[in-house]
């Protein structure tokens, strides 16, 4: 339970809000290569962390995240030409390319010398698992880009739902680090059966060794976030094993969710303001993994069938999320199709911004508290001087970070399980 300052602290991420300023510190997804990919092409809006933006490809290949509105009189450059090299404002003709040089202004005589003049906001911009990745923060404190856990290799399969939510990100990334929620909202795509370990069926739910709803949770603190393991009773030996999940949150926004066999999960919850989240659910595998359509398919997020073209939903509050209460009637335990589209009729029936002051907390939500704790924290020392949470001395190469499930005797120290070989000497010092 929070108080209402602290809730405030915690989700609040618009202009000079802590929060948002210690996610400047980091590398944050603006948009897929898939919307920006051929040179010239059409311009994306793109919203981060209250600012208007506009995302492109010019002429070379390069992709621009610059300021949406025009330094001459504020006109939308979404709607600009993109043509040699830069997006030219409809307007009045003046011309800014990707590092946000304004390179012609058609409506000034040449003499002038305003270009040299005038610099557009744009910010640093990498490539990498799919997404067009941005850095907002001061250039002096900029942190090398690092491959994200997603894609740890150039030649990993990236998968990725991207799908539009009207609530705050903190309740977003809360229901990701939620294992317990799984059993029940989630039951009727994640049924139990009589199987090892996650497993894919040939109809596309995703089995669990275990029918019981109500894990025990553990964590270890990291320099980047913490892991937390999920332990259940197994359905085949429980007196000897337990059926462990384990989910990694990688500060500020990035949560690794257990995997099945056939891929690896990872979510992120991109604030777009205060009370918008660009929620990104990502299928990942070195090998034969699940096609991206394929994926989308299965969560129920297709554009044209279930979203519209800039990412909302067709199905919303408004519309009952489309549930279907007949197919309740016959044993779906939801009547919502897909379990990304679960997860958001749950956190946006919160409230834009839920009010954590009223809740009521148990033994399943010790992973929440841990989150909303160590961001507090996190940001707290961040406004004392301190670098932001994972961005300091003797990180963690994300590439090297892994999720984890599976049946394991009880006698096993679940920690080093799915870790990296830094996590383990960190976990043999610290217990030294």
């Amino acid at each position: 339970m929070l108080s209402h300052d602290e809730n405030m602290l915690l989700c609040r991420v618009e202009g000079d809000a802590p929060m948002g300023q210690l996610m400047r510190r980091h590398w944050l997804p603006a948009c897929l290569i898939e919307e920006v990919k051929d040179p010239d092409g059409d311009p994306v809006k793109v919203k981060l962390l209250g600012e208007d933006l506009v995302a492109f490809r010019d002429t070379d290949g390069r992709v621009g995240v610059i300021d949406e509105y025009c330094p001459h009189r504020r006109a939308s450059l979404l709607f600009g030409r993109n043509e040699e090299c830069g997006l030219r404002c409809l307007y009045h003709g003046w011309k800014v390319d990707v590092d946000g040089n304004v390179v012609e202004m058609a409506s000034e005589p040449p003499e002038s010398r305003l270009t040299e003049k005038v610099k557009h906001k744009s910010y640093p911009v990498r490539e990498a698992g799919g997404f067009v990745w941005v850095y907002m923060g001061p250039a002096e404190e900029m942190p090398e880009f690092q491959a994200p856990a997603f894609a740890p290799n150039p030649t990993t399969k990236v998968s990725v739902v991207k799908i539009q939510v009207p609530c705050n990100w903190a309740q977003i990334l809360e229901g990701a680090i939620d294992s317990a929620h799984s059993s029940s909202l989630h039951s009727s795509d994640m049924p139990p059966a009589k199987v090892n370990s996650n497993t894919v069926s040939s109809d596309g739910l995703w089995q669990r060794p275990s029918t019981d709803k109500a894990p025990r949770l553990q964590v270890q603190l990291t320099e980047y976030g913490f892991r937390y393991a999920a332990i259940r009773r197994p359905i085949f030996n429980a007196q000897t094993h337990d059926y462990v999940r384990i989910t990694a949150f990688v500060a500020p926004i990035m949560v690794l969710i257990p995997p099945n066999n056939k891929y690896s999960l990872v979510q992120l919850s991109a604030p777009q303001d205060d009370t918008n989240t660009m929620f990104y659910f990502i299928a990942w595998s070195d090998g034969e993994g699940i096609d991206q359509e394929a994926f989308r398919k299965l969560c129920g997020a297709q554009t044209g069938l279930d979203l519209n073209a800039d990412w909302s939903k067709i199905r919303t509050r408004e519309n009952n999320y489309l549930q279907d209460r007949k197919a309740m009637k016959l044993g779906d335990f939801t009547g919502i199709r897909g379990i990304p589209n679960q997860d958001m009729a749950m956190w946006e029936t919160m409230g834009a911004i839920a009010d954590r002051s009223s809740e009521r907390l148990g033994a399943s939500d010790v992973a929440i508290v841990q989150f909303r704790r160590q961001m507090l924290d996190a940001v707290r020392r961040f406004e004392s001087g301190a670098p932001a949470i994972g961005t300091g001395e003797g990180s963690i190469p994300h590439a090297k970070l892994r999720s984890f499930e599976g049946v394991v005797p009880k006698t096993t120290n679940w920690r080093e399980l799915g870790a990296s070989e830094e996590e383990i000497a960190l976990l043999v010092q610290a217990a030294e």
